[in-house]
C-alpha cells in the first residue's frame, strides 16, 4: 500500500487529518514549556556538590525540584545541599545563606554569667482577715428588749451597741447581793459577788439588764437578734470582721513559686486607686495547690488605713524572690516544647543546631541556665523558631543535657 492511500480523498476528510496533526503539535509544544530541565531537577550543582531540593528559608517545609520555582511566599527558592547539615567529621547543623540571614531577622546574644533578680508580677483580690472575727453570743437566757438598727454589712466601732436584753437570773442575784451588803458580813458579800461574776453578770447592781456590745470595730457579717428574740445561753448574735488589716490572696504559678518566703516585703497597686502603692508582707503560702490553674495561693497582710481596702477589691501584686546567678541568656532565645527547653547555638562555619538546655529562675527578660551551655557561646535570639523548623525537617537531633550532638535522625521531637 503506497502513503498516498492513508490521505482521504475528500476534502473533510483532510481537514480532519490536519485537525489531529495540529493537536499533536500544540501538546508537543505544551510538553516542551511544561517539562523540567535536566538542570531543574536534584541532582549535582556545578561545583560538584549535591543538591537535595530546593527551598525557600522563610518556609523550609516546602521542597521544590525547580530552581525557577517560586514559594508560597513568592520568593525565589535556593538549593539545599546534602553536606549543609554539617561538615564530614563536624557536628549536624543548619547553614544559611549569608543574604538571607537579615531577611529571617537572625540576632545572636552571647551566653553571659550574671545575676537575676526574681520580680513576679501576679494578681490577686482582697478578703476579710480571718484572724480579726468577733464572735458575739449570749452568755445567759435573756430576752431581747432593744435593737439599734443595725444591718449585715455596716461598719461599726469598737463597743457599738448591737441590743439591749433582760437576763431575769442576773436580776435575781444582784438582788440577793445587794441584800447581802446591808448584812456586813464580808464572807456573805464576796460569795454573792462570786455568783454574780459566774453568771457573767455585768455589774453588781441593777434590774438584770443589759447591753451587748461589739468587741471590735469592723463590718458586720452576720446579725441575727431582734426585739423580742428569746435568747439562750451561747447563742450567736452577731459576727463582725476587723478592717484594720485586711489579706491579699495571690494566685502564684507553682512552677515559679519556690523563690517566695514567709515575711518578703511586697508592692501592691490596685484599680480602686490608680498611681498609690500599698505596701505589706507574706504570712503564708497555703498547702493546696489549685488543680484547674496550677496556681498557689500565696496571703499577704496589708495594712488598711481610713478602711479604704474592701474585700473583692481586684489589686495587681509585685513579690520579689530570691536572687540567683550563673549563666543567662536573652528569655526569647529559649524554645519550650512542652518536653524540654532549646536554644540554637551559633557554631563555626555560620552553621546553628538545637542544644538541649536546663532552665533556672526568669527575670527581666533573662532566663537562667543551669545546663547545657558554656560561658561566651552564641545563641540565637530572634529568628531561632524558623531554623529549629529547618532542623526539623533535617532530622538534625538536639545535642543532650552534658553530651555530644547526636547523629540526624528521622524523627524528632
Amino acid at each position: 500500500m503506497k502513503p498516498n492511500d492513508f490521505i482521504p480523498r475528500t476534502p473533510l476528510g483532510r481537514a480532519i487529518i490536519l485537525a489531529i496533526l495540529a493537536s499533536g503539535g500544540i501538546g508537543y509544544g505544551v510538553a516542551r514549556l511544561t517539562a523540567p530541565s535536566t538542570s531543574a531537577v536534584a541532582g549535582s550543582a556545578s561545583d560538584g556538590r549535591k543538591v537535595l531540593y530546593w527551598y525557600d528559608p522563610m518556609v523550609p517545609q516546602e521542597r521544590y525540584d525547580n530552581p525557577d520555582s517560586l514559594s508560597s511566599m513568592g520568593m525565589k527558592t535556593q538549593p539545599k545541599y546534602a553536606d549543609e547539615n554539617g561538615a564530614p567529621g563536624g557536628p549536624p547543623g543548619v547553614t544559611v545563606d549569608p543574604a538571607a540571614r537579615q531577611n529571617l531577622g537572625i540576632r545572636l546574644a552571647t551566653v553571659e554569667s550574671g545575676v537575676i533578680a526574681s520580680d513576679l508580677t501576679v494578681t490577686g483580690t482582697i478578703d476579710f482577715n480571718q484572724r480579726n472575727v468577733a464572735v458575739v453570743q449570749a452568755r445567759a437566757n435573756s430576752f431581747v428588749q432593744r435593737v439599734y438598727n443595725r444591718a449585715p454589712g455596716d461598719i461599726i466601732g469598737a463597743g457599738a451597741p448591737l441590743a439591749d436584753v433582760l437576763v431575769p437570773e442576773w436580776g435575781g442575784a444582784q438582788a440577793e447581793y445587794r441584800a447581802v451588803q446591808r448584812t456586813g458580813d464580808a464572807a456573805l458579800i464576796a460569795a454573792s459577788r462570786q455568783r454574780l461574776r459566774l453568771l457573767g453578770a455585768s455589774g453588781t447592781g441593777g434590774d438584770g439588764t443589759t447591753t451587748i456590745r461589739s468587741p471590735i470595730g469592723g463590718v458586720i457579717q452576720t446579725l441575727d437578734v431582734r426585739r423580742g428574740m428569746t435568747l439562750s445561753a451561747g447563742q450567736t448574735l452577731a459576727q463582725v470582721s476587723g478592717l484594720g488589716t485586711v489579706w491579699l490572696n495571690a494566685a502564684v504559678p507553682e512552677a515559679q513559686s519556690s523563690g517566695i518566703r514567709v515575711g518578703r516585703s511586697v508592692r501592691v497597686e490596685l484599680t480602686a486607686f490608680p498611681g498609690e502603692n500599698v505596701f505589706g508582707r507574706v504570712i503564708a503560702i497555703l498547702p493546696t495547690a489549685q488543680a484547674e490553674s496550677r496556681t498557689l495561693t500565696v496571703r499577704i497582710e496589708l495594712p488598711n488605713r481610713g478602711n479604704r481596702l474592701r474585700p473583692g477589691m481586684f489589686a495587681t501584686v509585685h513579690l520579689a524572690g530570691d536572687v540567683g546567678g550563673g549563666l543567662l541568656v536573652p528569655s526569647e532565645a529559649v524554645i519550650r516544647t512542652g518536653k524540654r527547653d532549646l536554644v540554637m547555638l551559633a557554631v563555626a562555619g555560620g552553621r546553628y543546631r538545637p542544644v538541649e538546655v536546663r532552665v533556672g529562675r526568669e527575670g527581666g527578660g533573662k532566663t537562667q541556665i543551669l545546663a547545657g551551655l558554656a560561658q561566651g557561646q552564641k545563641v540565637v535570639a530572634s529568628g531561632q523558631f524558623l531554623l529549629d523548623s529547618e532542623a526539623s525537617l533535617s532530622g538534625i537531633e538536639p545535642s543532650p543535657i552534658g553530651g555530644q550532638p547526636m547523629t540526624p535522625q528521622r524523627e524528632r521531637r
